[in-house]
């Protein structure tokens, strides 16, 4: 990280005195003394400098570049990167925008926004893709944004792994209430090879059985049947006793 900082550091320092140069044809006193001030370490003098400039030129590059190169000083990249967008929208070469994607990229890292930082990195190579201290800065992202995924992708995988454990409670829901059901069952055929007495203390028929009807026929019949044997015993009796004759006077 050290070596990511001091890269950052002497690019910037750099980058302004490339745009010095690149932007030297430039009819404008306020430029000068504001990039006179940056390289004597007076950001705050230079950033309102830069903002007079980008006021009378609003439709050039220089001024809102080293603006956002003064404020990045001051540690306030968040607000760096609007003055680094319109340097983008007002470049018009390839080392123009080059400079410009390479130092949102240096935002996006203090931001700790990887994804967008490897894509500003990315543009900046595009544009110039010699640029060794952006190549390094662009392998530096993609290596943090692997290991810190954005926060979205985080929910995401905490989705599924949520949606993994319902599934797994599912699957376990359903194993439980099939051997439930089964040891129903087995206890239905149990119940069904030896009945229980129903609330009349008569066994239940078994499935396939005799019938209620059929049974109290049966027993009906029998009874009929015991009533005829025990008639004819009783006559064979009557005919075996002797027969008592009438009193004498």
């Amino acid at each position: 990280m050290k070596r990511f900082k001091i890269i950052i550091i002497a690019f910037l320092i750099v980058a302004f005195s490339g745009t010095a140069g690149l932007y030297a044809q430039q009819k404008d006193r306020i430029l000068p003394k504001a990039n006179k001030d940056y390289a004597d370490n007076k950001f705050v003098e230079a950033e309102a400098n830069y903002r007079i400039s980008d006021s009378k030129f609003p439709n050039k590059a220089a001024a809102p570049f080293n603006l956002g190169n003064s404020i990045y000083k001051q540690k306030q990249s968040s607000e760096a990167k609007f003055a680094y967008a319109k340097a983008l929208k007002n470049s018009k070469t390839r080392p123009q925008k080059h400079r410009a994607f390479h130092n949102l990229g240096n935002v996006f890292m203090n931001e700790k926004d990887y994804a967008q930082a490897v894509e500003a990195y990315k543009n900046a190579l595009r544009n110039d893709p010699t640029d060794e201290e952006t190549r390094y800065n662009y392998a530096l992202a993609k290596k943090m944004l692997k290991d810190n995924p954005p926060k979205d992708d985080k929910k995401k995988d905490e989705k599924k792994d949520q949606e993994k454990k319902e599934d797994k409670k599912d699957s376990e829901k359903d194993k439980k209430d099939e051997k439930d059901k089964k040891d129903d069952k087995g206890d239905q055929d149990k119940q069904n090879k030896d009945p229980k007495p129903n609330d009349k203390g008569e066994p239940k028929p078994a499935p396939g059985g005799i019938s209620k009807e059929r049974l109290e026929n049966l027993l009906n019949a029998v009874n009929k049947e015991e009533k005829k044997v025990q008639d004819k015993v009783n006559a064979q009796k009557v005919q075996g006793k002797p027969v008592k004759t009438e009193k004498d006077w």
